[in-house]
């Protein structure tokens, strides 16, 4: 069994589809999000989408900074985090404006003061503002905060999307077909509006990250920041400290709490300007690398040979707990977190605008013909196959 496993969560999240294979799949089953009829206008040109996503385990490393630098500032990122995580899943079915936000908080008010509720909130104010400059325009609504301390044993940052969307102007990822190259984009470096560099972790596995690059100071330290009835052994096992530096520049606390890069800036322009040359989209969430499978339309064979340099966070998470190659790839992105499946006489296009935005882009595989849906990925001197 894996660590990952021995610390009750689940890359590929088997138990969770295993419970909602029965629920309606809506009307494009490949596509990245579920779409339904437009029950809000009753218009048959036009679909609903609501979308539920978090920040996740993040949050706890952002409380542990907090606790030891007293930056209460981290927690802009965690909103971000909560915000992304839900933007770009919708990215990947052609959404890139006119949508709702509404925050889902939980807390433990004895740990979580108002002040990190205050930061939470503004960042999602400022990461909207940001956003509306590039012409994706969303509308926060509120939401619910709630003090939980009974279920919550810090802070828990969710948050729902809902659209309504012309139906000709989804990516459902039928379009995917053998022959089509798959360009990847960055999920490290800087891009032109980001603030600083982004190391590329996103926000899934972040329990991984946290319990494997850590000390046992934080288990002794901060007993609230896990489960209490893991096994000592897969309890905070690494060797750093949140403020130890990478680089001159860098801690590991800073790293490991990159705010989740949002590619709507991109995507918007893309899918405004060509949308007919996009044949799918998939965010490379929980599932990393591996995610593309869940989506595809068909028997087919993804083969990724081109994948981007490992960026330094995840050489840092591989040496800490001397994961396999074959077990990073599937819970991390490791360096590039969207992937945009079209022709190949396309894919220049879609690497240019990328890179207009100072987003490094390249063709990082393809897709062939099988019998079967299967994935093989070329890196490192391995060849890995799922």
């Amino acid at each position: 069994m894996s660590l990952y496993s021995k610390r009750g969560v689940s890359a590929q999240k088997e138990e969770v589809h295993a419970a909602t294979k029965n629920l309606d799949q809506g009307l494009f089953p490949n596509a990245f999000c579920k779409i339904y009829p437009d029950y809000l206008g009753q218009d048959d040109n036009w679909v609903n989408v609501m979308h539920a996503d978090g920040a996740g385990t993040k949050s706890i490393l952002a409380y542990l900074y907090w606790k030891e630098t007293g930056d209460i500032s981290v927690w802009k990122g965690i909103a971000q985090d909560a915000i992304v995580m839900n933007l770009d899943d919708l990215l990947c079915v052609g959404i890139y404006d006119n949508i709702v936000f509404n925050s889902t908080i939980d807390r433990n008010k004895h740990l979580i003061p108002g002040e990190v509720l205050s930061q939470i909130i503004s960042g999602s104010q400022e990461l909207f503002d940001t956003l509306k400059g590039f012409g994706v325009h969303i509308h926060y609504l509120g939401g619910e905060t709630a003090d939980v301390g009974d279920v919550v044993r810090t802070v828990a940052v969710n948050g729902t999307m809902t659209c309504r969307w012309p139906k000709d102007k989804i990516i459902s990822n039928n379009k995917i077909k053998p022959g089509d190259v798959i360009v990847g984009l960055a999920s490290y470096g800087q891009s032109n509006y980001e603030t600083t560099y982004n190391s590329g972790i996103g926000s899934n596995g972040l329990t991984s990250a946290r319990h494997d690059v850590l000390h046992k100071f934080y288990a002794e330290n901060f007993e609230e920041s896990y489960d209490n009835n893991l096994p000592d052994e897969v309890v905070y096992i690494g060797k750093n400290r949140l403020t130890d530096l990478v680089n001159i520049q860098y801690s590991i606390g800073q790293m490991l709490l990159s705010p989740t890069r949002t590619y709507a800036p991109v995507l918007k322009q893309l899918l405004e300007n060509h949308f007919d040359k996009i044949h799918g989209l998939i965010h490379c969430s929980g599932g990393g690398q591996t995610k593309c499978m869940k989506y595809l339309p068909g028997d087919f064979k993804i083969v990724k040979d081109n994948l981007f340099p490992v960026p330094p966070v995840f050489q840092i998470i591989k040496h800490n707990s001397g994961s396999s190659w074959k077990e990073m790839y599937e819970v991390f992105n490791m360096g590039c977190r969207l992937e945009i499946y079209c022709s190949a006489e396309d894919a220049a296009l879609m690497i240019d605008t990328a890179k207009s935005f100072e987003i490094d882009a390249q063709v990082i595989g393809k897709v062939e013909e099988s019998g079967k849906k299967e994935l093989l990925i070329r890196a490192n001197g391995e060849e890995i196959t799922y």
